[in-house]
């Protein structure tokens, strides 16, 4: 009974005096943070994505308080007018950013591509990819089973059943590019929105030559080059046998769209359909 009573007291002593060291720990170590870094946070979407290039949204609001510039700094989940309220909290001049919006680099829906194997494992692109060309005859193409849709942070990402591909919700998408992290294939891409949200890109991400890529997919790019001779204003390039429309040289003038003999290239948000104007 006396042992019992002797290791209480010790334990109990040991433990006001572990309290009393870490009282004085902490109050010797405090920081006091800023009070905008709270107000800042709440201002932000809360998704803590990183495409800020920070750990999360606290230590942005915190990058944010301890800048001299706002140039590098910017939620793009945020958005403009909330970017335009930070700048006036920490008393700095607020910076533009270019919107971003994420694509589709696939059309090969399900009547495009030919099954060529079974499949009945874990249903996660991530897994599917280990198994090697997947399921369908396309093997750089979209595997279908939502890991994109599954990240994303802002629910701008849903699969679309008749097809079997990812659709990008445009009006919730901020372009953090988590979507883009998580295919395997990398089909998706951030690019800018465009002048007028109106935007010109290849959905196609097939590497092979054009006959093997027509094979593969009805509509995949077959790097003919006649996209490149149509732009006047060298925005189409090809590598590896695949097209690529820079968006800062693009126009939009949809010549590239028009001579595009497997129907590759796609566009987002015209009001005019490409063969009206033929």
């Amino acid at each position: 009974m006396e042992v019992m009573l002797w290791s209480a007291l010790v334990l109990g002593g040991l433990g006001i005096v572990a309290a009393f060291v870490l009282y004085i720990v902490a109050r010797f170590f405090r920081v006091d943070e800023d009070e905008r870094v709270a107000v800042i946070e709440e201002l932000l979407p809360g998704a803590n994505c990183g495409a800020c290039g920070r750990s999360g949204c606290h230590d942005f609001a915190q990058a944010c308080v301890n800048a001299t510039s706002l140039e590098g700094l910017c939620c793009p989940g945020a958005g403009a007018e909330v970017m335009a309220r930070i700048a006036d909290i920490v008393g700095l001049t607020a910076v533009s950013s270019d919107p971003q919006v994420a694509v589709i680099k696939c059309a090969g829906s399900c009547d495009k591509r030919a099954v060529v194997a079974g499949y009945s494992g874990v249903r996660r692109c991530s897994v599917v990819a280990l198994t090697g060309a997947g399921p369908e005859s396309c093997s750089y193409g979209c595997l279908g089973c939502g890991d994109c849709v599954d990240v994303c942070p802002f629910g701008a990402m849903e699969m679309d059943s008749a097809t079997g591909l990812p659709v990008v919700i445009e009006q919730k998408c901020v372009g953090c590019g988590k979507c883009v992290e998580a295919c395997p294939r990398g089909i998706v891409e951030v690019r800018s929105r465009g002048r007028k949200n109106l935007r010109v890109w290849v959905a196609c991400s097939n590497r092979s030559k054009g006959a093997v890529a027509r094979k593969d997919c009805k509509v995949a790019c077959i790097g003919c080059g006649l996209c490149v001779k149509a732009c006047p204003f060298d925005a189409v390039t090809i590598s590896d046998s695949l097209a690529h429309v820079d968006p800062a040289k693009c126009r939009l003038c949809r010549k590239c769209v028009a001579v595009c003999p497997s129907g590759a290239i796609q566009t987002a948000n015209f009001p005019v359909p490409i063969k009206s104007l033929n």
